[in-house]
């Protein structure tokens, strides 16, 4: 896939009993695990990653849902349902030597951005994003995704949805696209796609509390590239038009006195 979880490091000076018992108090959850990811956006091998997560609420509020699959965002904004703010993300790279012939490489790419939530009710929620590359790739690559959601407060949290994958037509020359020199050294045709919707999935999350302190959390996703990326000689010939991922980790909750 083309996201990596981005990790949050909190550095924090109180640890206390993970229930809240007054409202000015700040609970925050920390998860670490692993995940399973493809290399880099259409390879057919995978990589193992780490998989955390930080969430915050207050008082006895429950953790705000977020979706599997999205880029790390901050909320500035929030009115009505919506919300708003800035979003990043860090792209893997793809070298000669992952698919064993000189297609030419990518760098790992950090994207930056924002991302719009509304929720339209408190089961069933709507997410964009849309990020440019900062060197890299240098495109821009985007995300729109729905999830409904069943849950019990934090003791359980179970979600489901769609995702549409977008970029330009420079995301998908790094990625799928073949330059003639490329051509030429690997023996693929030339290739140069265009912009526009380059994979379709779906995104599933989980969490469980086994009490106020220890949990477990998870998702799995199953993105199918499709269009132009697709087509590309270097999906049909190293790659693979399924990209599958997955992961598990334990999180621990603890509070921050004011």
């Amino acid at each position: 896939m083309k996201h990596i979880l981005i990790a949050a490091v909190v550095i924090l000076p109180a640890w206390n009993a993970a229930s809240a018992q007054e409202s000015e108090d700040t609970r925050v959850r920390v998860g670490l695990g692993a995940q399973l990811r493809p290399d880099f956006i259409g390879s057919d091998s995978t990589e193992v990653a780490p998989l955390i997560d930080v969430d915050i609420a207050h008082g006895s509020d429950p953790f705000k849902f977020g979706g599997p699959g999205y880029s790390f965002g901050i909320p500035l904004v929030s009115s009505g349902g919506f919300a708003f703010g800035p979003a990043a993300n860090i792209a893997s790279g793809r070298k000669n030597s992952d698919v064993d012939a000189p297609i030419g490489k990518v760098k790992t790419t950090i994207e930056a951005g924002g991302f719009a939530t509304y929720d339209v009710s408190d089961s069933f929620h709507l997410r964009a994003e849309v990020l440019k590359g900062l060197g890299g790739h240098n495109g821009v690559v985007g995300t729109v995704g729905a999830d409904q959601v069943w849950r019990d407060g934090d003791r359980y949290v179970f979600s489901i949805g769609p995702r549409v994958l977008f970029s330009d037509a420079r995301y998908q020359r790094a990625y799928f696209g073949v330059t003639p020199a490329a051509a030429l050294a690997s023996g693929l045709p030339a290739y140069r796609p265009g912009g526009g919707i380059h994979a379709v999935g779906a995104a599933s999350g989980m969490s469980y509390q086994f009490n106020p302190r220890w949990g477990i959390f998870g998702f799995g996703r199953y993105d199918r590239l499709v269009g132009d990326a697709a087509k590309s000689p270097i999906i049909r010939e190293f790659g693979s038009r399924n990209q599958l991922s997955g992961g598990l980790g334990l999180n621990y909750t603890f509070i921050m006195k004011h």
